[in-house]
């Protein structure tokens, strides 16, 4: 069976940019193999290029347009829904090089669409106050993701998705997010690789936005015990007899070599 792999980056192959036990050699291991492969991930502090920097630094062999950001999926999407719209972007980092096409302003009284990337000190009382205004006012607001969390080396910090709920409460609308869990990623990184759903395997380290997500899409989902992964969370989602559980499970990318090798004789 022909499989292709979707492979988060941060908590799967690093945690603040430093390669995880293994995952440089399994990586590597996977593209001798000759896996068709995309990263997928949400992160938006740093553009496709700078992650492949760093990934590279790292020791990973990885190009630039083999990386999927949420910011570039994000500036597709508004190429489709919103063309020629100028976009208010609050994001905790520099990414307009994945913004290409989107036509952006700093300041945002003048902002026909709003866009909320990562979360960092750059989500002031302040900012998000505007982004109610604004949202009350009938602008359209969109989201890079609606991640919880992300995982560094001091723990976990809070991202996105834990201020877009109390936005939507207050505004009484709904904001569109457009990477992971949101099906539009995984159909994009799809169709990238021209292989069905069901062939691709998406692994990461979120039980929720990349495995169930993933496999909400159709995809099957891998879920590593690296990263954000709490095993509580895990056992509390087996004791639901009725709900979705991730469909395999392995302690990190080193395993995934093998795990790979059994998907594909079945």
């Amino acid at each position: 069976m022909t499989l292709g792999l979707l492979l988060d980056i941060d908590g799967v192959m690093v945690t603040s940019w430093k390669a995880l036990p293994g995952a440089v050699q399994a990586v590597e291991t996977l593209a001798e193999q000759g896996y068709p492969r995309m990263f997928l991930t949400n992160t938006t502090s740093r553009s496709r290029g700078e992650i492949a920097s760093l990934l590279t630094d790292c020791g990973f062999a990885v190009e630039p347009d083999e990386i999927l950001t949420a910011a570039k999926l994000t500036a597709e999407y508004l190429a489709a829904h919103h063309p020629g719209k100028r976009v208010w972007v609050l994001n905790q980092g520099p990414i307009v090089e994945d913004m290409t096409g989107v036509e952006t302003t700093d300041d945002p009284s003048r902002a026909q669409v709003v866009v909320l990337g990562g979360a960092g000190p750059v989500f002031t009382h302040e900012a998000l106050s505007t982004v109610l205004e604004l949202m009350v006012a009938g602008v359209p607001v969109i989201a890079m993701h609606r991640s919880m969390t992300w995982s560094t080396a001091h723990g976990l910090s809070i991202d996105t998705g834990v201020y877009l709920e109390g936005l939507e409460k207050a505004a009484g609308r709904k904001i569109r997010a457009i990477g992971k869990p949101s099906p539009l990623g995984f159909r994009a990184a799809v169709e990238i690789l021209q292989l069905e759903p069901t062939q691709v395997v998406m692994v990461g380290d979120d039980m929720h936005n990349d495995v169930l997500g993933a496999q909400a899409a159709a995809l099957v989902g891998v879920l590593v015990r690296t990263g954000k992964f709490r095993e509580e969370a895990l056992r509390d989602l087996q004791r639901d007899e009725f709900g979705p559980v991730p469909d395999h499970v392995i302690d990190s990318i080193a395993d995934l070599p093998m795990l790979m090798e059994k998907l594909a004789v079945r």
